[in-house]
């Protein structure tokens, strides 16, 4: 059998992550990268890397050149966090009979929110005869697939509580965007108030991943947004904080199922915690019979957890039946240290 053939699309933090970690796996090549950033169009992906492998993998500004030179299996889109982004190049990609794995946040579960996109997107899969999936730690893993699993060994669920206290540090420009990494409070407030800060992309996403997994209706979704400010000065690969100015943003959610607060979500996250003494980590308590609690210290690290869930989920995507698929649809994911041509069909 050949090798599994994966084009990149955005080759930033995380795309380029994902490059490396592939660099490590067997039975799997890297055959295309597409990104915009002038700094990257016309270099090799082995300059950019830093490696000796794939001097011959030019990174391309056109994704039409990147998709149609060679046969390409799937392509790691990762780009962009809402489904209304991300969904032409998903067509895109799927319409050239290419299975496609985003680390899109709303697509970890886009029926929450664009239900109409996400029906679409099912049906092009579908047509063209392959599957999509959006994952990444969070969501995709740490506040809703771990819960899931969580629930696997209780009679009865009562209450969750998922909390992910976590360093923004290893992700790139748009997640600091997002999270409003150096803006002034001022700056702040008059973009929060204008719905023009994202925070946190994936609480409406994870919230529904669980109750549709349990057989729960949910009756009301509300999500709170808080400014994290630094008092020193704070930098990260992709951000900077002056002190005075924002690290980051705690978001807070709550999910009403039959008149009550049957899910809390909890995720603060900033540049560079340890600086001023958060200690970060990942906690779910869950009551019921038996009652549940987990905790992980330090955190799952974001950038690697996402990087090593979109790797590691390639087999299971091409395996899977088309269409539009989420993290409850396919088999739970693990570390591949073989082969991964082996886990094929």
């Amino acid at each position: 059998m050949d090798n599994i053939k994966i084009a990149i699309w955005g080759f930033g933090a995380m795309g380029a992550g994902m490059a490396k970690m592939l660099l490590q796996k067997r039975g799997v090549d890297i055959v295309g990268v597409c990104d915009v950033h002038p700094d990257r169009i016309g270099k090799s992906v082995a300059e950019v890397l830093k490696v000796d492998k794939y001097n011959d993998i030019i990174i391309n500004g056109d994704i039409e050149t990147v998709l149609s030179n060679k046969k390409v299996d799937l392509c790691l889109l990762a780009t962009d966090s809402f489904t209304k982004g991300a969904f032409p190049k998903l067509k895109l990609i799927m319409d050239k009979k290419i299975n496609v794995i985003t680390t899109a946040e709303e697509m970890a579960y886009p029926q929450a929110q664009e239900p109409e996109l996400a029906k679409e997107l099912d049906e092009i899969a579908k047509v063209n005869g392959v599957t999509v999936l959006g994952t990444g730690i969070n969501p995709g893993m740490i506040m809703d697939l771990l819960v899931v699993c969580l629930t696997g060994c209780m009679e009865t669920v009562e209450y969750i509580e998922a909390k992910r206290v976590n360093s923004l540090s290893p992700f790139g420009i748009t997640v600091m965007e997002e999270q409003g990494v150096g803006i002034t409070l001022e700056e702040f407030n008059k973009r929060q108030a204008q719905g023009e800060l994202a925070g946190h992309v994936g609480f409406k996403e994870s919230v529904n991943m669980i109750s549709d997994a349990l057989g729960w209706k949910i009756e009301k979704f509300e999500q709170q947004m808080k400014p994290i400010s630094t008092t020193v000065n704070r930098k990260s690969p992709y951000g900077f904080a002056k002190a005075g100015t924002l690290a980051g943003i705690n978001m807070t959610g709550q999910c009403y199922i039959d008149g009550e607060v049957k899910i809390d979500m909890i995720h603060p996250q900033q540049i560079e915690p340890e600086m001023e003494g958060t200690h970060t980590g990942d906690y779910i308590t869950i009551k019921g019979n038996p009652q549940v609690n987990m905790a992980i210290t330090p955190e799952v690290e974001g950038g690697i957890g996402t990087i090593a869930m979109c790797v590691n989920m390639i087999p299971h995507v091409i395996n899977a039946k088309s269409g539009l698929k989420t993290m409850i649809d396919l088999p739970v994911p693990r570390a591949i240290l073989g082969d991964m041509r082996d886990l094929i069909d």
